[in-house]
């Protein structure tokens, strides 16, 4: 298998495949893309089959094309599976190619082994029931349970409606286009630096209270960016003594129980940022940059559902060595989904450039793709209410230096019994191989005995 796989990657080129590997064309027509999510939050990979034409010029393209979208989704999502969307709407008999479809099923049965979550197929036509009992002869047992076929009552039971276009019962006012190539869809968050003027009072009180700020409905700009330095645990001012207590209360927060070394910055969470569940009563958690590199390095963070969340910095820059926190919070009682994603974009600035809001917006539009590093993270909802990881609950800010510093001995101590647990599994296993050595060594000399007696 691995030696079948290698050949794949050599013929086909994959770990040179780019952009500019593919005809303009293909890309043009919107037949193979990544877009949305699925009720288990797993990216949606969509293939709209009317717009295949069988024709053995175009098929290396077409292969190709597959490999370029599920080698670049390996590579960002680190083995996070995908749905497959089969959309069969609108098809005819000329779309139908069997050396195509078992093209497909190899690649997520020996070059991408495990990255197939389900494949939904929508809308099949009755004259394709034959063909697809052929499929299901290429598929073990096991793959064909994966195989869901669907119609526009029954696609909504893997994917929510704000991912389906119109013509499958959904929202989705997406279109696609090209160029550029159709991605994650991050957006700026809905509260970049701060609440904006059109809040409502009542959300405005809430954000008050979370953040312990003493008002935030009349704050100038020049006000904003003394905040925002504030948060940026770089930057120590003597201004407020309620500011300088929340900024020691979250770095008791500083504690990660995972982090993601990246070249520019080490990023904590690695991969899930978890939220507590509505009963739970945790809205908030943490985002932890740091700083590895000697120049000052500029950040932006973005997200698929900007009208959902906030996020404090969300347009900032960190000294070298330095850390920042970034607060991220629903925003108005919106519940947290597994479907969304946060993107955490880094580029390295010059020392003479400067880190206000306009060198920021400046330098954003300037520096070249190659020069940025991005990281995703998904959204996980902790059913418990004690969540594993770095959540923030609403009076987080009161907690006592003593409360923390006790949690995190018990963390430690945890840990540490966790680890005296494995050394005696260890041990055990040991004990165990060595036994049966013993055994066996024993049978042998029996055996060997009453051999030498008898013969």
């Amino acid at each position: 298998m691995l030696d079948e796989s290698f050949q794949w990657r050599k013929e086909m080129c994959v770990n040179d495949l780019t952009e500019s590997s593919i005809p303009r064309w293909l890309l043009e027509i919107g037949g193979i893309y990544l877009h949305g999510y699925d009720k288990e939050g797993n990216k949606l990979f969509w293939i709209r089959v009317k717009y295949h034409v069988k024709d053995h010029k175009t098929m290396l393209d077409k292969k190709k094309l597959i490999a370029f979208w599920l080698e670049r989704y390996a590579k960002r999502e680190n083995g996070k599976p995908v749905t497959v969307m089969f959309d069969l709407s609108e098809t005819g008999i000329n779309s139908i190619d069997m050396d195509f479809v078992r093209f497909i099923i190899n690649c997520f049965k020996v070059y991408y082994p495990k990255y197939l979550s389900k494949m939904v197929i929508f809308d099949m036509p009755w004259i394709m029931n034959a063909a697809f009992k052929i499929v299901k002869s290429w598929l073990g047992p096991e793959a064909v349970s994966l195989l869901k076929f669907t119609s526009k009552n029954e696609v909504q039971d893997y994917v929510s409606v704000e991912y389906l276009p119109p013509h499958m019962g959904g929202t989705d006012p997406f279109k696609y286009s090209y160029p550029p190539l159709v991605d994650d869809d991050f957006q700026t968050p809905l509260c970049e630096n701060g609440p904006i003027a059109s809040e409502d009072e009542a959300s405005s009180k809430e954000d008050i209270e979370s953040d312990g700020k003493e008002t935030l409905e009349t704050v100038s700009s020049e006000e904003q960016t003394t905040l925002l330095k504030k948060i940026n645990l770089t930057e120590h001012t003597s201004k407020a003594e309620e500011t300088e207590k929340v900024d020691s209360k979250m770095k008791a927060f500083k504690k990660p129980l995972s982090v993601f070394k990246g070249p520019l910055l080490h990023i904590s969470p690695a991969e899930e940022l978890y939220f507590g569940s509505t009963e739970s009563g945790e809205k908030k958690t943490l985002i932890v940059l740091t700083n590895v590199t000697k120049n000052i390095v500029a950040f932006k963070v973005r997200t698929t559902a900007p009208e959902k969340y906030r996020v404090k910095p969300s347009n900032s820059s960190c000294d070298p060595g330095a850390s920042v926190d970034i607060v991220v919070s629903p925003h108005g009682g919106l519940t947290v989904s597994a479907q969304d994603r946060f993107l955490i974009m880094a580029a390295e600035m010059e020392q003479s450039s400067g880190t206000g809001p306009a060198e920021l917006t400046q330098f954003w539009k300037e520096v070249p793709r190659n020069k940025v590093v991005e990281h995703r993270l998904r959204c996980h909802i902790v059913e418990s209410s004690k969540p594993t990881t770095l959540t923030l609950k609403d009076n987080a800010f009161n907690m006592s230096d003593k409360t923390s510093e006790d949690l995190y001995l018990q963390l430690n101590r945890l840990l540490e019994s966790n680890r005296k647990l494995e050394d005696q599994v260890q041990r055990c296993i040991w004990f165990q191989q060595l036994l049966i050595s013993l055994t066996m060594l024993l049978l042998a000399f029996v055996i060997s005995f009453f051999y030498l007696l008898y013969s």
